[in-house]
């Protein structure tokens, strides 16, 4: 087990996040699940325990104050990300996890059973082919494609007043000069994490009325 403990509860405090005990203690299970299996599976390039502490659980959480609704999507959400960290600070939302590498799902699956997350989803598929019953109220997606390409596989999926969050690196000018007909921007915001020395921004984008 690695300690990460001193230095998470040190950012956290750091980026005005003050959280109960139980809450820290789930994002090290977190950390410490995902260590052990990355061995094996190969879930994350990133292995260093303070990168994973900033850029796993820190870059999760900068798009909290935006999620819509209560009813949420991650779509090619990998190692769980941003989906866990987001399902952990936020019980009372429905998170529904997406990826299509069933590697990465039954990595999920054991983490939400270890962790005892009962508001959140697994699902072993491709968004294109997803037909859920209930729509969803924000989709999130966090370095899975182009604008373009989240909007066009998952417009089938949001609720007529949702919101799209795409959590980005450097401002996407391109990609928002890009965005098919029928979707319209609805801000660009500049996350800024104490710790992380890099550019982050949010694309939240919805459906043209």
């Amino acid at each position: 087990m690695v300690n990460y403990l001193d230095f998470l509860h040190q950012m956290l405090l750091e980026n005005q996040y003050s959280l109960p005990n139980s809450m820290e203690n789930l994002f090290i299970q977190y950390l410490d699940l995902l260590t052990q299996w990355n061995k094996v599976f190969n879930l994350t390039r990133i292995c260093d325990p303070e990168e994973m502490v900033l850029l796993h659980i820190l870059d999760s959480l900068s798009i909290s104050p935006y999620l819509h609704g209560t009813r949420i999507l991650d779509v090619g959400t990998g190692a769980g990300l941003p989906g866990i960290p987001l399902a952990i600070i936020q019980p009372e939302k429905k998170f529904v996890l997406i990826d299509s590498n069933s590697k990465k799902t039954r990595f999920l699956v054991q983490a939400v059973h270890e962790l005892k997350l009962a508001n959140v989803e697994i699902i072993h598929s491709r968004c294109e082919d997803l037909q859920p019953q209930q729509l969803f109220d924000s989709i999130v997606s966090r370095a899975f494609a182009s604008l373009q390409v989240m909007l066009t596989t998952t417009c089938h999926l949001i609720n007529k007043d949702g919101r799209f969050l795409a959590m980005k690196g450097v401002y996407p000018e391109s990609e928002i000069q890009a965005l098919p007909q029928g979707f319209k921007l609805l801000a660009v915001h500049k996350l800024v994490i104490k710790g992380l020395d890099a550019k982050r921004h949010l694309v939240c984008l919805a459906k043209e009325d």
